[in-house]
Formats: structure tokens, sequence, C-alpha cells
């Protein structure tokens, strides 16, 4: 019962000079009569009897005052008037004195008698209006806010709520057996050191704590500087080209390395290239450096070069490994080589086998395709926030031999022009491979449906005939004709949760295709078709 409809059954020209009732162009309000415990607000079945409503608040009578004048009011309400607007009787603006006043015993158990409906969303029971507050008490739509997150819940539905859909509620890591709310899981896996990651060089999946060793030991992608990068080679590439790099750039990485046993033998500094790579790689060297000087503080004073066998020694066995290293280098490459060849071609094969197959699995059907349109709700998310949603399903043929179609949906956007929050379904030809032996344009008939997952089955279905003057039905020139033809509205959105048409997060879509050379009729629903409804895009 709302204040609108009440105030145009009782337009009192008096009203005006109660503040209790606050009348501003037309609009009923209760100030501060919300506060109070007025009249019963709940809906009486069949309808309350005007002479049971109060004046003021315009509900049941609670605890029924008469006076008078014979008028009859909440006691609450009408006290409520004489203490703010004077005494008064609101409705005649007869004097009214608050003693003057007597109890309604009558009309009090005559309202208490009155059958009302349980408020309660969901519930259907009626009983006795003395009777309401014992059935709230017991009633199994009632709702208690949940313990964990405060929302509104009905006490039956609250253990579930509890276990499964709170946002509150506490779940466990898989990965680490950590404890956090529902809303943190996902601060949690950006967190959790157990958790599967990808490397962002290689693409491996790695737990956490093991993603940057792995980048920096093994990671076949990771970029990484020259082996010789002590020496002075300031090259960075990805770990597999660096056997590459070695080979290509031998003799270079020879050069810097005299070029830094001439430095130190000569004056025993480091080279300045060693500095450049920073502090680190300068303090590697710094032994070497205050070896070197220590030996010319022991020899005698001649200008002569210092002897440095030890230094040529170990360059000549790094050079018997950089050789040694250099042909297995080369049997590797050659067979990395070949082995990179073999699996791209078998990569072929298979690309070529799954489209085969896909295109076998399209002409079994006979012109039946049912098409599972898979994590629809992500879908949903996307058109809510105004983003264009366009799937293409895959192709299928109406016989073999026969036409090769597919279909199109779009989730119309919030603000699309005269077709806001609908399912847009269209039908495509595609190029087949019996496209030669068929007569163009398409004929036929095409029964569109979404299919209601319930028990009741209860599908929406729409059908057309083609139309062979339309672009959409002729032979398409490229894989798929970019014209369609269908239902710009085929079914609104807020349909899906009527019925059972979406489950486990899948929307099952089905195209049934007659040609019109068909011999064969297939039985299905009697459905008029929309008519001028459907249309071509």
């Amino acid at each position: 019962m709302t204040c609108d409809r009440k105030f145009s059954r009782y337009n009192f020209p008096i009203y005006s000079r109660c503040p209790a009732l606050v009348v501003i162009k037309g609009v009923w309000r209760r100030s501060v009569m919300r506060e109070l415990p007025v009249g019963y607000d709940v809906e009486f079945d069949p309808p309350l009897e005007r002479k049971y409503e109060c004046p003021i608040c315009l509900m049941a009578l609670r605890n029924a005052i008469q006076t008078p004048c014979g008028h009859r009011f909440c006691k609450t309400c009408i006290e409520k008037s004489i203490r703010d607007t004077g005494q008064r009787c609101p409705v005649d603006n007869e004097m009214l004195l608050e003693d003057q006043l007597f109890p309604d015993n009558f009309a009090k158990r005559e309202i208490l008698s009155l059958t009302v409906r349980c408020p309660n969303t969901g519930c259907s029971d009626k009983m006795e209006l003395r009777h309401l507050e014992n059935h709230l008490a017991q009633c199994p739509f009632a709702t208690v806010p949940c313990p964990q997150c405060q929302e509104s819940v009905r006490k039956t539905y609250l253990e579930e709520h509890k276990t499964i859909e709170c946002r509150r509620k506490l779940m466990s890591c898989p990965d680490c057996v950590a404890t956090f709310p529902y809303e943190e899981m996902e601060l949690h896996e950006q967190q959790c050191p157990f958790a599967n990651i990808t490397c962002q060089y290689c693409d491996l999946e790695l737990i956490r704590d093991q993603i940057d060793s792995h980048c920096d030991t093994d990671c076949p992608k990771a970029p990484i500087a020259c082996t010789f990068s002590t020496f002075g080679c300031k090259e960075r590439m990805q770990r597999h080209n660096l056997a590459q790099h070695m080979q290509e750039f031998t003799q270079m990485h020879m050069r810097y390395m005299a070029e830094f046993v001439r430095c130190l033998s000569l004056n025993g500094t480091t080279p300045k290239s060693l500095y450049a790579l920073g502090p680190s790689v300068a303090s590697d060297e710094q032994g070497a450096t205050s070896a070197s000087s220590s030996y010319k503080g022991t020899a005698s004073g001649s200008c002569g070069p210092c002897p440095v066998s030890d230094e040529m020694q170990r360059i000549r066995d790094m050079d018997g490994r950089l050789v040694k290293q250099d042909h297995q280098l080369r049997e590797l490459i050659i067979l990395e080589d070949t082995r990179v060849g073999q699996i791209a071609q078998l990569q072929k094969r298979v690309a070529v086998l799954e489209e085969t197959v896909k295109e076998l699995e399209a002409q079994q059907g006979h012109g039946i395709f049912i098409w599972r349109l898979r994590g629809f709700s992500a879908h949903l998310r996307n058109q809510e926030a105004g983003l264009p949603v366009v799937e293409h399903s895959p192709g299928f043929y109406t016989g073999r031999p026969g036409y090769k179609l597919c279909l199109r949906l779009h989730l119309q956007t919030p603000k699309a022009p005269r077709c806001s929050n609908y399912i847009s379904l269209f039908v495509h030809t595609m190029q087949g491979v019996f496209d030669e032996q068929l007569s163009w344009p398409f004929q036929g008939t095409i029964r569109l449906a979404i299919l209601d997952q319930g028990p009741n089955a209860l599908h929406h279905m729409e059908v057309m005939e083609t139309n062979p003057d339309l672009q959409a039905f002729r032979k398409p020139t490229i894989q798929r004709n970019p014209k369609g033809f269908g239902y710009v509205t085929f079914l609104h959105l807020h349909q899906l949760n009527q019925r059972n048409f979406v489950k486990d997060d899948i929307l099952l879509i089905r195209c049934e295709v007659t040609p019109r050379f068909d011999i064969f009729q297939r039985e299905a629903p009697t459905v008029q078709p929309r008519g001028p409804e459907a249309s071509r895009d």
C-alpha cells in the first residue's frame, strides 16, 4: 500500500495544518511518524476497508482510538497530532482534548481478525493479523543478517550461504594450505609462494618461489650477458642463443682476453672495460691486480716485461676448452635445427588433420547444429560494461552434400538504440566443399532456438524463411559471407533468469536448417514465423 494512493483517497483540506504530515506538490511524505509505532503496514487479503484505516498514517489502525466526533485513529498517531499540532481533530478540525480519547476495542478486535499475507518474499501463507507476529518468528522465508558479511539471508539458507555464497567465508589455498576470506582470494593468488605461475620468457609453469632461480640459471629465453663480459664483451642475448654467439665471436673474445692480459702484465691495472661493467665485476679482478703489483715490488728495477707464464698457460687452457666447446656446440646446433624442422612438419600435419576432422564432423549433423557457448557469464559482464560482444559459431553443413553455415551472436549493450540488452542471432553462409554442386542462392527454412536446460524444456524458438533476393543467401566469395540474416531482438537478457537458459555457465543455441530441395521433412515443433521482425545484417 503506497502513500500516493492513500493520499488521493484522503485529500482533506485540513491536512495542510498538520505538520506531522508533509504535503509538497501533491506528494505525501511521512516525516517524524516514521520512527513511531504507527499503524499495521501489511498486505490484507481481501484489501483493508476504508473504515479501518488511520487518516494520519494511512495504514491499518493499531490500538484503535475513537474521538467524540466519531473518527478513529491509531493511538500513537492521534496523541502525537494533539501534542504537536494543537487540540484539534485532524479530520474535521473540531476541538479535541487528549483525555477525551477512548479505546475502540470493537474495531481493535475486528482488525486483528482480518486476514493478512506474510510480508516475507516467497511465502504465500495467510493468517489473522493477531497471529502474524508468531508466524514471522517461525517463517522459513524470514531473513536474518549473515554473521560473517552482514548480508540479509533467509534463515533456512543461512548455513548454505555461509559455506557457499558468503564473500567472507573462509577459503583454504590448495597450494600453501593458508586460510583467508573468499573476497581476498585474488590478492592471495597474486602472493602465494607455492602458486603455479608462468615464466615471462619461456611460458614454463613453475611455483612462484622457483621462478627467480629458473630465470637466473635455467630459462632458455631469459636475457643474459655474454660469458666474456668480464673481459669487455657487452652483448646481451637469450640464454639459448649464447652458444651461437660464442661460436660467431670467438676471435673477438680472444682479442678481449689478450688485451686484458696485456694490460695486466704491463702495468698491473685492470682494463677500463671491466669498470664500465660495474664495481662487482671489477672487484673480481682485484685479487689478480694486487698479486701482479706485489710481484713487481719484489722484482729488479729493469724496464722489461714481467713474467706471465702462469697467465699464458691459463689462456692456452681456455683456448683448448673453447675449441672443444665449439665442436660440441656445432653438433648440438645441427641436432637442434633437425629437431625443430621435424617438429614444424609434425605440427603442420596435425593442423591439417584437425581441420579435416572438424570438416567431417560439421557434415554429420544433417542440418541440425547445437552451439555450446561456454563462459557466458564473462560475456554478460562485458555487455554490462558496454563492451561489444560478438561470437561466431563453428561452421556446420545442412547435409552431405549441403550448404555450409555458421551462427553469429551479439549481446547488445545497454545503450544500443532500440535493441538495448537484447540477444541478437544471425545466420551466415560459408564457403564449403560442396558449393559447386549446389544451387544458389540458398533457399529453405531456418529454425533458431535458445534451449531451456531445465526439466520443463520451454525453449525460445523462432522460424524464418530465406529470401533469395538478399545477399546473405548468395554464394559466398570469401570464407564467410559478411552479410547475415536473423533477429536483432531475438531474446531479452532479463528472460535468461526466468528459465534455465544458462546452466553451468553454458548457453545452448540450436539451429535446424531445411534446404528447399531436401525431400526428407523433419519433424519439428510448430512455431509461427515472426515474419517482418526477421532482419538482415
